[in-house]
């Protein structure tokens, strides 16, 4: 049977044939060419499978997906850009893969079990800190025989040298992951009567410096280590038993003490540095005023940290990422979002790919979502622009929904902003938004279901990575994994 050919299936053969020259009509778009290069990058790539001497893993608390989009998009619209097309420093990182954050007895998990399964290796229960699933929460004689040992621990032992920084509490979940064991992670400065079991986790990182398994902590939480009737700096008293000083005895072991950015701009790297730059979690970075920048600790850390010719350790978290998420306040989460990412390339500065590992990810994501079908350039933090049909940026004029509203770009599914409203029986009813109310410094995005405090979410993480052993982060993982991959690339050998 003979084939008829029409003159445009002629010419799409004649056009398929130019592909396989390469002589594509979109070879010259700027789009294509860009695909192109992305390709050649690809198949550049070389495997890195040499011993990690430094591991960094820095995680930005509550940074899930969504969130890193609402930080990647403000960072490129602040700096004069539409801002999607924008790069955040770790999303240059060359390995990547998404993180299942799941505890073992939460669909939506919480951040002590999300640390104690990247510290420890082992997924645990939501609120508990460096055991295993089998304690009940709050129980302090469930903790007996259920401890795990914590990345420092481990990195200590086989010779380094580790830190922990965070933005919040150090004594708060995430940071307490590396050095604390407890039935709760609540136990921060006291524990309940009968509790002998274990002792309070400010106690414990102070036990920790003085044992050499932490040599820098930065952080938050200085109440948790004075007592009650104890004034600090700043004239604010403690969480403690009256009488009870954890800085005195950590100054009375040697270990310099840090609680401004003065303070802790004349620190030396010839002793261990305990910092605590607020009563309770530092500052937003839009408020940070008299303490440093995450990048600020990030740096003392690691020049404190990289004498020790067997490496070093250090975990970073951005914590106040997801405070201001649970505030359901955007305009925040982005600044701290951007502190982050300026602490990502600080650490990434003073290191060396060859033989530091550095890892980038979160614990777990929030409730935010990102609605409406907003034109290019739209304010990340704003309201929803309409799209151009004539030009690439947005046309300025806001999109309206049913009520004949406009509504941000971002919104919450729960949370303090919720457009249900107890004094009309709980009917939505959206109060008119100006362009200027929606991206104050203080605006509460609007949410949907009524909560005093904006939830976590389920969904994955990503994780990305450089370094020693960086493409073992691949496709779909459990977020245990990650503690796997880093004591491999360490070659770290622990006796049982």
């Amino acid at each position: 049977m003979k084939t008829k050919f029409t003159a445009s299936a002629i010419a799409l053969m004649a056009a398929t044939a130019a592909g396989a020259e390469g002589h594509l009509p979109q070879a010259t778009n700027a789009w294509y060419e860009a695909g192109q290069a992305r390709l050649a990058a690809e198949l550049a790539k070389e495997i890195n499978t040499n011993r990690a001497k430094n591991v960094i893993l820095l995680i930005a608390d509550g940074n899930g997906v969504g969130t890193n989009y609402a930080t990647r998009l403000f960072a490129g619209q602040q700096a004069g850009n539409f801002g999607d097309e924008h790069v955040l420093p770790h999303e240059s990182f060359p390995n990547l893969a998404l993180v299942k954050t799941y505890n073992v007895n939460a669909q939506t998990p919480d951040s002590a079990g999300t640390g104690t399964a990247m510290m420890s290796g082992v997924k645990t229960d939501a609120g508990v800190l460096g055991v295993n699933e089998a304690v009940n929460r709050s129980d302090c004689a469930s903790i007996e025989g259920n401890l795990v040992s914590t990345m420092n621990e481990i990195m200590t032992e086989a010779g380094k040298s580790t830190g922990v920084v965070s933005t919040a509490r150090l004594t708060h979940a995430t940071p307490a992951s590396g050095y604390a064991h407890s039935v709760d992670r609540n136990y921060e400065a006291s524990l309940p009567e009968g509790c002998e079991t274990q002792k309070d986790i400010a106690t414990q990182l102070v036990d920790a410096m003085e044992a050499g398994i932490i040599d820098v902590a930065l952080g938050g939480g200085r109440r948790n280590f004075i007592g009650k009737d104890i004034t600090d700096e700043e004239g604010k008293t403690g969480k403690r038993a009256e009488g009870e000083n954890l800085i005195d005895r950590a100054k009375s072991l040697g270990i310099q003490y840090a609680w401004n950015d003065e303070t802790i701009a004349a620190a030396t790297t010839d002793a261990p540095i305990l910092g605590l730059f607020e009563s309770s979690h530092m500052q937003y970075e839009a408020d940070r005023s008299g303490e440093p920048s995450l990048a600020e600790m990030v740096e003392v850390a690691i020049k404190n940290l990289q004498g020790n010719e067997n490496g070093f350790f250090l975990q970073v978290e951005a914590g106040r990422v997801d405070h201001a998420n649970h505030a359901g306040n955007l305009a925040r989460v982005v600044r701290d979002g951007i502190a982050f990412t300026d602490a990502v390339a600080m650490a990434d500065k003073l290191t060396n790919d060859e033989d530091t590992l550095i890892i980038v990810t979160a614990d777990h994501e929030h409730a935010i979502a990102f609605s409406g079908y907003a034109g290019r350039g739209a304010d990340i933090t704003g309201l929803c622009m309409g799209i151009s049909n004539t030009t690439t940026e947005h046309t300025g004029e806001p999109c309206l929904a049913k009520d004949g509203k406009p509504y941000t770009i971002a919104t919450y599914l729960n949370g303090a902003g919720s457009i249900l409203r107890e004094d009309m029986n709980w009917a939505g009813v959206r109060p008119d938004l100006t362009q200027e109310e929606a991206t104050d410094l203080d605006y509460t995005q609007q949410a949907l279901i009524p909560m005093s405090s904006e939830t976590h979410s389920g969904e994955d993480v990503a994780v990305y990575a450089k370094g020693p052993w960086a493409h073992l982060f691949d496709g779909t993982i459990e977020q245990n994994y990650v503690f796997h991959v880093m004591k491999h690339a360490a070659e770290v050998n622990v006796s049982n």
